[in-house]
């Protein structure tokens, strides 16, 4: 299995969204941050990535989409390495994106949660990479959001890139993939108060890796 679809939007941006609907036009599995939190055995093959040795094969062996972090970082050596792959950009207003983010997955409740489980090392590799101290600095991080953006759109011909709101439906993402429009909605979920409400109040690594099992159930089950 060989990955179709990139994910080049930063979490936060509607990526469980679009990870439902890939699923839902047959382009899934679909990889996304609760895959990791569910099975992190592969956290080791993520570091592995960050020191400049990645084995993508392994990382998405049973994948055929990927969106939201930790991928969403590594959208070059991912359409490098699969230059078959169309990339699709999620976006939204940036200030919405950081307000989300500061309530959900930057908060301070969910960083408790992280620092010092399994898991740690890999964020601070990955998804925190960027931030340093600064992560809930609105005017760094709204920078940063644009400049991740501009960056992707800068990196690519039009054919191969669709830059996409989820509030736009089915339409234009059917359209970019070649795909007819699914007869049923397109997936809405993933709020920030349902985001709160599973991840950002789990109580550690155990409640945590549950609360993404139940989160992506219900999601599934909602759509």
């Amino acid at each position: 299995m060989t990955l179709k679809v990139i994910g080049a939007g930063l979490g936060r941006t509607g990526t469980m969204s679009l990870k439902l609907a890939l699923e839902r036009l047959g382009l899934g599995p679909c990889y996304h941050m609760a895959e990791l939190i569910m099975n992190p055995e592969r956290t080791p093959l993520w570091i592995a990535a960050a020191d400049g040795k990645p084995d993508w094969e392994a990382v998405f062996a049973g994948y055929s989409s990927t969106t939201d972090y930790p991928a969403c970082l590594y959208w070059r050596e991912l359409a490098a390495a699969y230059p078959n792959a169309k990339v699709i950009l999620t976006k939204r207003d940036r200030e919405k994106w950081f307000e989300s983010t500061q309530a959900t997955i930057f908060s301070d409740a969910m960083t408790a949660r992280i620092l010092g489980s399994p898991i740690e090392p890999f964020f601070r590799r990955t998804v925190w990479r960027d931030f340093g101290d600064r992560i809930h600095d609105r005017a760094f991080m709204t920078a940063y959001f644009d400049e991740h953006n501009a960056a992707v759109e800068d990196g690519f011909a039009s054919k191969r890139l669709l830059v996409y709101d989820v509030a736009e439906g089915w339409g234009p993402l059917c359209e970019f993939l070649d795909v007819p429009v699914p007869d049923s909605p397109y997936p809405k979920v993933n709020s920030r108060e349902e985001m709160q409400a599973r991840m950002a109040n789990a109580g550690d690594t155990d409640d945590l890796q549950a609360a993404a099992r139940q989160h992506l159930r219900d999601a599934q089950q909602k759509h």
